[in-house]
């Protein structure tokens, strides 16, 4: 079963944990004029996601799907949410609609070119092209100025069944997920480049006050701070600079 939590004005929080995964998936839905999905989920999930996101607004209202990267937990879902939401488009980096989304998309996406804004009405989130951070070179992030909330996709992951909200040291946990993950197939899943620090320093930047990852607990504090502490300690765990 999936659970919501409000992790900021109108911005829900959709977790659902996976126990074989030792793993949560989450979604937000941000309730606003035009309504937005980040992350769609696996399609495996959808019929849970599906019934928590309709505790907070009708589905078919959605305006916006969007997503980090390509790949099938931020995207996998995304044909069963769009044949649901009539007036929904996907909204992705230019380069993941250009080389994959575009292809498998039941209608085109909205390919964002770094520092786009998407307004919702409310809320103003603005696109940050992250080549190859988390993965894939078509990564990027949504920031919301509105509230503060940066959606940072797996950067600050957690293994487990954790809680909604924390101000714990989420960059402890994420050095733990790394060291489980250690001699498996998904050993390393981040890249560690030389433009990774640069990357991440831009999203600290931001100052964000909840940081919202799709595994694990948001974030709530100085965001700037934990994600400079996540590039010490990625650099230190991952690797040395390409």
């Amino acid at each position: 079963m999936s659970t919501v939590t409000e992790i900021a004005p109108d911005i829900f929080r959709i977790c659902t944990y996976v126990p074989p995964a030792n793993l949560q998936f989450c979604q937000f839905l941000v309730r606003d004029e035009e309504p937005l999905l980040y992350h769609t989920g696996l399609p495996a999930l959808l019929a849970d996601v599906r019934a928590a996101a309709e505790t907070v607004l009708d589905p078919a209202s959605l305006r916006w799907i969007a997503f980090s990267h390509y790949e099938a937990d931020e995207c996998g879902a995304l044909n069963q949410w769009l044949a649901g939401a009539p007036a929904a488009q996907a909204a992705c980096s230019a380069n993941g609609a250009l080389v994959s989304v575009n292809s498998v998309a039941e209608r085109p996406a909205r390919g964002l070119q770094d520092g786009e804004i998407i307004e919702t009405g409310t809320h103003r989130f603005r696109f940050l092209a992250t080549p190859h951070l988390p993965h894939g070179w078509d990564a990027g992030h949504l920031y919301d100025e509105t509230t503060g909330t940066l959606l940072c996709s797996d950067l600050l992951h957690q293994n487990g069944d954790v809680e909604p909200v924390t101000s714990a040291d989420v960059v402890a946990r994420m050095r733990a997920m790394f060291e489980a993950y250690r001699g498996t197939p998904l050993d390393f899943y981040m890249p560690w480049t030389a433009q990774t620090e640069g990357l991440i320093e831009r999203l600290a930047g931001l100052e964000p006050v909840v940081c919202a990852p799709m595994h694990g607990s948001a974030y709530a504090g100085d965001g700037g701070a934990a994600l400079r502490e996540m590039a010490v300690m990625m650099r230190e765990v991952v690797g040395t600079v390409a």
